[in-house]
């Protein structure tokens, strides 16, 4: 029964843990970024065809 409650004991210890490392990362990712990164959609905007060439044209040749 001890082994029982030492190894739930270390699970609890070890979940606190987790919980505080993760919370100190996401605080940490919050002060990194430049301006409202809350207000912008999910994802990355696509390119238009123009500013995705290497020749101002709009042409890939």
């Amino acid at each position: 029964m001890a082994e029982k409650s030492r190894d739930d004991d270390r699970r609890k210890r070890l979940a606190k843990q987790l919980r505080a490392n993760l919370a100190r990362r996401k605080a940490q990712a919050r002060a990194r970024r430049a301006g409202d990164a809350d207000a912008r959609p999910e994802g990355l905007p696509a390119a238009d065809k123009a500013s995705n060439s290497p020749n101002k044209d709009g042409g890939g040749d």
